[in-house]
C-alpha cells in the first residue's frame, strides 16, 4: 500500500474563485484506478465531516469519456487512456512528489464544481449535424451497401471518438477540431452521410465557432492526448469537406 500527496482543484461553483487543495491519501494499492483513489479520498473527507470532491464519471470502462481530468498537466494523465482506466501503479516510479489534479481548462468547458466541467458544447455540435436524418428502416444486410475497405476503415477509426474533450484540454488554443473532424469524417466516408454532406460540415463548424472553441494551428497535442488515438488526418478531411461544401463540389 502506498501513500500519495495530491493537489486537487476545489471550486464551489461556476462564479466562485477556485484553489488547489492539498491532501495526503494513504492505503492506495497500485492496482486501484485513479478514480478509485479519488473515491478513497472522498471517503476520508466525509469521515472528517468535510465536503467531498466533485468529479465526473459514468461507465468507468473507458468508453464514455466523462472522466475528464488534467493530471500533472496532461489530459487524462500520463498514460494514453481515459482517467478511469489509469491505474495508480503508473505513479509508483514517478519522480513527481505531488499529483496535481485539475478540471479541463477551456472557455468552452466552464467549471461547474471542483473538477466537473460543462461539456455540453460538444452535444450542441452533434445536434447541429452529427447525425443521419434519413429513414434507414431496419438494419440492412452487411453486404447491402458496397463500401470500399479503406473508406470503411477510415469511418470506423473516426467513429471511435468518445467525445471526452481531451483534445480541447490539451490544445493551447482549446480547439475542438479533432472532435468535430472525427464526427464529420465518420459520416463523410459512408454513403448514408451523402445526403446532408454539405449542410452537416457547415453547421457543425459554425456551431463549434459559436461555442467559443479556438482555432487549430496544427500543434498536434490533440492527437497525442487522445485516448482513442484519433488521427489528425481527420482534420484534413474536415477542411476538404468544408471547402467542397462552399464551392458546391461533392467529389
Amino acid at each position: 500500500m502506498a501513500t500519495y500527496k495530491i493537489k486537487i482543484w476545489r471550486q464551489s461553483g461556476p462564479q466562485a474563485n477556485g484553489h488547489l487543495e492539498r491532501h495526503v491519501v494513504k492505503g492506495i494499492d497500485g492496482d486501484m484506478s485513479f478514480l478509485e483513489m479519488l473515491d478513497h479520498l472522498n471517503e476520508e473527507l466525509e469521515e472528517q465531516g468535510k465536503e467531498p470532491v466533485a468529479f465526473d464519471h459514468d461507465c468507468r470502462e473507458g468508453i464514455c469519456g466523462a472522466c475528464s481530468l488534467v493530471i500533472n498537466g496532461q489530459s487524462h494523465g500520463p498514460e494514453t487512456t481515459t482517467t478511469c482506466q489509469l491505474h495508480m501503479r503508473s505513479f509508483e516510479d514517478s519522480k513527481v512528489d505531488e499529483i496535481t489534479i485539475e478540471p479541463f481548462r477551456a472557455n468552452a468547458f466552464p467549471v461547474v464544481k471542483d473538477c466537473v466541467v460543462d461539456r455540453s458544447g460538444f452535444d450542441r455540435i452533434i445536434q447541429a449535424g452529427g447525425f443521419v436524418s434519413v429513414n434507414t428502416g431496419n438494419a440492412p444486410d452487411a453486404n447491402a451497401n458496397a463500401i470500399a475497405k479503406p473508406d470503411a476503415d477510415s469511418a470506423f477509426d473516426a467513429a471511435a471518438c468518445i467525445g471526452c474533450g481531451a483534445c480541447v484540454a490539451a490544445c493551447k488554443n482549446a480547439s475542438a477540431m479533432l472532435f468535430v473532424s472525427a464526427k464529420v469524417s465518420h459520416l463523410a466516408h459512408l454513403p448514408q452521410g451523402d445526403a446532408e454532406r454539405r449542410e452537416r460540415v457547415q453547421a457543425m463548424v459554425s456551431t463549434m465557432d459559436e461555442e467559443g472553441f479556438g482555432l487549430c494551428t496544427n500543434y498536434g497535442e490533440c492527437e497525442a492526448a487522445c485516448p482513442k488515438s484519433i488521427s489528425t488526418d481527420n482534420i484534413a478531411t474536415l477542411n476538404r469537406e468544408f471547402i467542397r461544401s462552399k464551392i458546391g463540389s461533392t467529389t
